[in-house]
């Protein structure tokens, strides 16, 4: 009997997931393992790859035995990953040159600054749609380059590898014969052309990245390698989807078609809408990526990102104590009807898209006596989802395009609360899926298409289930003076 099972590896920055879905889209088994995180001086964030590689086999041996299958049952492997975590190692050996260097990491703050004092950023928001920031992959790799000895000669030579997390994953899972990346991943590494989809030479000499180093460019769904040697696995399973975290969630989501969006409510928020097979540059502060290539067509995004979401209630309970858990925000803020005036922007680590403000902070506005803690919890719901509709508010504005059904998924996605209030703020429904690993999910669609397992992208349409569907109550005038209410207090921020 076939194998109709897709293992899918969700590589995050704090732990790895394996999701085991069956071809009706059912999960066999979800196991995760967190692994350390490294910070060896302020604003440095690194992991070492040995750490993420090891949480990997592990966790794909533990949902293999949670599961009750063989590595034989498993029909292809999809992997998802945080996105611009920068690694670079040894071809021969396959050791790490050094530790990886996280997304989050802001060692590289000069050099940006000074690309942008040198006037460069227009040229290179032009070519890849997104903005100078050491966020993105280029400039980790520089200071790999430049830092680790012997690490430029090795690379100039032929003799080292780079790789955000998904292209280290895949060459350890083929044992070092398949280096590649998808464009999805490509698109956040500030060295790929948008419209071209290739490494660009003028992005590599301008960040002092040689063509060697780098792995080829392939589709999202593909057959990219087999496993060979792997501790968990047979070999020669197929190694067949790859897109980053918030684009395979798009994917997992169903967003297939160009207007449909998504929002994952983590620590943070990811706000994606599908803009279809043209690029859309930003005007506003969104950036522009790819979503992912499947059947040899291509799909552009337009990306917002909120610093704060479920941070907001992480701080309500750790910082001011209101709450002894997250999950408690609800019951707290359904003690009042609403939120009485007050107003709290969440701008805890400054405003990101479509506002931009690094110095901006904090600010609980509207407070008098009779404020109590339901009131401020209240708002601070309110606050995640007022900055979520800024930025669907721009999409809007630079697609040209309605948003139909806001699909939500993530931890705070479970708050009902929340949920309703942004569907009010937004004006159009808001639908959360019945299952919402929709990241993992989104990784299992893509190698499953590539495989045989789901015929096509309307097959898992037609099996992707709305768990709960939000719909707007909230009249226009009653709207509106939400939102004036919350530009007063986003002023004072």
């Amino acid at each position: 009997m076939a194998a109709t099972h897709v293992l899918a590896i969700d590589q995050g920055t704090t732990g790895t997931t394996v999701l085991i879905l069956d071809k009706r889209l059912q999960v066999r088994a979800k196991v995760n393992q967190e692994f350390r995180q490294i910070f060896p001086r302020p604003g440095w964030v690194e992991h070492d790859l040995e750490d993420v590689w090891g949480s990997t086999i592990s966790t794909v041996q533990r949902a293999l035995r949670e599961a009750g299958l063989r590595g034989g049952d498993v029909a292809a492997i999809g992997i998802t990953n945080q996105r611009e975590t920068a690694g670079l190692w040894d071809r021969r050996s396959s050791r790490p040159l050094h530790h990886a260097i996280v997304w989050q990491d802001r060692r590289t703050t000069d050099v940006c600054a000074r690309m942008k004092a040198e006037g460069l950023e227009p040229r290179v928001r032009e070519k890849t749609g997104l903005v100078l920031d050491p966020y993105f992959s280029a400039t980790k790799v520089r200071w790999l380059l430049d830092h680790v000895k012997g690490a430029r000669e090795k690379a100039e030579a032929g003799e080292a590898a780079f790789g955000t997390i998904d292209t280290f994953l895949v060459w350890r899972l083929t044992g070092g014969a398949a280096h590649v990346t998808d464009v999805s991943n490509a698109s956040r590494t500030l060295l790929m052309d948008l419209r071209t989809r290739e490494w660009d030479r003028e992005l590599l000499d301008l960040f002092g990245v040689p063509r060697s180093v780098l792995p080829e460019i392939r589709p999202s769904s593909a057959v990219y390698g087999t496993t060979r040697g792997v501790k968990a696995l047979p070999d020669g399973i197929p190694v067949a989807g790859i897109a980053g975290d918030q684009q395979a969630a798009l994917f997992g989501q169903a967003c297939f078609a160009p207007g449909e969006a998504k929002c994952t409510y983590g620590t943070g928020a990811f706000l994606l809408q599908n803009t279809g097979p043209e690029p859309v540059f930003s005007s506003r502060g969104l950036l522009t990526t790819v979503a992912w290539s499947v059947g040899g067509e291509v799909a552009y995004a337009l990306e917002g990102s909120s610093f704060i979401a479920g941070a907001a209630v992480q701080w309500l309970r750790d910082g001011l104590g209101l709450i002894k858990k997250s999950a408690d925000v609800e019951v707290l803020a359904k003690q009042v009807k609403d939120s009485a005036g007050v107003t709290f922007v969440p701008a805890l680590a400054g405003l990101g898209a479509p506002h931009w403000r690094p110095d901006a902070r904090g600010v609980i506005r509207g407070i008098d006596r009779g404020t109590t803690a339901a009131h401020v919890a209240r708002a601070t719901l309110e606050g995640i989802a007022f900055l979520i509709n800024d930025l669907a508010e721009a999409m809007r504005a630079e697609a040209h395009r309605p948003i139909p059904v806001f699909k939500v998924d993530g931890g705070a996605s479970q708050n009902d609360l929340l949920m309703q209030f942004q569907a009010d703020l937004l004006g159009v429904p808001v639908e959360r899926p019945r299952l919402i690993e929709t990241t993992a999910f989104g990784a299992a669609f893509l190698a499953g298409l590539a495989t045989g397992v789901w015929k096509d992208r309307e097959e898992i349409r037609r099996s992707w289930k709305v768990g709960k569907r939000f719909e707007p109550r909230m009249g226009p005038a009653e709207r509106e003076a939400h939102v004036a209410r919350w530009r007063r207090a986003l002023e004072a921020a």
